[in-house]
């Protein structure tokens, strides 16, 4: 198991209406933010809700929302150049994955000199990063504590990876609340995403026994939130055990890693648009057949956890009762259970296992994989 260092960074404020004293938290970083919102939050009214507590603390601020369905490097152009011109300090970014990665990519290089692109090909940045807020409006974000965000390179549509630093993120508003927008599908489907990507963290190399008791815990509230608790003692909402497990799975991922279905599901994602949850989700149980290989122990834990197997099951029976368990929700939601129901060829995946093996995630998968190997678990999947 890996050595394991503790550092109080960020703070992280959650619970039911805690996006209400945005403001109030947000003084403490600046009076002059830029505001990066997903569209989505304007058209259902959201983001009226979380200006106002910024107005009401007399918080300077203008607002971004031009972030289009795949977000890549032009778009970050964009919002960087107007931060500047600006003189913000700092930026608040309320929505889903691309939003977060959008603002932590203008944060981090908001006072460098060299271009956006010398960074997107490997250059470190060297300067001090803006402060960042975050306010997620989804239960899951695995880049959201981590040293790393993705960039879609519009040059290519490939996956690029910007180095920042781990403690960018100042502040997270986890308020299950702005969840309200999902449709039921969604949620599922993000549900399942968050359990694959605790999943890959916990069979990561890179697990620290930190990372796993977050797993642990996550897992069984993420199995109150889709099944329903054992005992009628526990009667914590749903969406608040979905962003309490979205955030226990964040905070393990950046201390642990992720796993080969993140890692598809955002090279996928980057050249044709699919949505992360449902490709992550369709190779969910392939990636627990995989590991069930080299950590059958792992997974017949959380197997249990999730109720998905009898508590005196043997490990190999467990880990295959844990890859049932998630077919059986993927029928429920009735979503496709495989990637050749997603209209894409298998020489186009192939593509993204290939850039899949360009990043550095490559190195610090559950086991030692090769592009070659990533296409296997596609082609079981396929």
């Amino acid at each position: 198991m890996a050595d394991f260092n503790f550092r109080i960074s960020p703070n992280i404020v959650l619970g039911s209406y805690t996006s209400t004293r945005l403001g109030q938290y947000a003084q403490e970083y600046g009076k002059k933010f830029m505001v990066i919102f997903d569209p989505v939050l304007k058209e259902s009214g959201t983001s009226q809700k979380i200006l106002k507590s910024i107005q009401d603390r007399g918080l300077d601020y203008f607002t971004f929302d031009e972030i289009p369905v795949t977000a890549d490097t032009e778009i970050i152009e964009t919002a960087l150049s107007l931060a500047r011109q600006a003189h913000v300090h700092g930026i608040i970014a309320a929505g889903g994955g691309k939003t977060l990665n959008v603002a932590k990519a203008v944060c981090t290089l908001f006072n460098e000199t060299k271009s956006l692109y010398e960074f997107a090909d490997g250059e470190i940045p060297t300067t001090e990063p803006l402060p960042l807020i975050c306010v997620p409006t989804t239960i899951r974000d695995e880049f959201l504590f981590m040293d790393k965000t993705p960039l879609i390179d519009a040059r290519s549509s490939k996956i690029k990876l910007l180095k920042n630093k781990n403690t960018l993120c100042k502040l997270a508003v986890w308020d299950p609340n702005l969840t309200a927008s999902l449709t039921e599908k969604q949620i599922a489907a993000m549900s399942l995403e968050t359990l694959c990507l605790a999943t890959e963290a916990y069979l990561s190399p890179k697990a620290t026994f930190f990372s796993d008791m977050l797993i642990e815990k996550s897992v069984q509230l993420i199995s109150y939130a889709m099944d329903g608790a054992q005992t009628l003692t526990v009667t914590t909402p749903q969406e608040l055990l979905l962003s309490q497990g979205g955030c226990m799975t964040a905070l393990a991922a950046a201390t642990s890693s992720m796993g080969p279905a993140s890692l598809l599901a955002l090279t996928i994602n980057s050249r044709f648009k699919i949505s992360r949850s449902l490709t992550s989700t369709i190779l969910f149980p392939y990636l627990i057949e995989d590991g069930a290989k080299f950590k059958s122990d792992k997974l017949a834990t959380l197997a249990k956890i999730l109720r998905a197997a009898p508590e005196d099951s043997e490990d190999s029976q467990a880990a295959a009762l844990f890859a049932d368990y998630i077919r059986r929700h993927i029928a429920k939601m009735n979503i496709p259970a495989r990637l050749k129901e997603l209209s894409l060829g298998i020489e186009q995946l192939s593509l993204a296992a290939e850039d899949a093996g360009e990043t550095d995630l490559i190195n610090a998968l559950p086991r030692s994989m090769s592009s070659d190997d990533l296409f296997e678990l596609i082609k079981q999947a396929y």
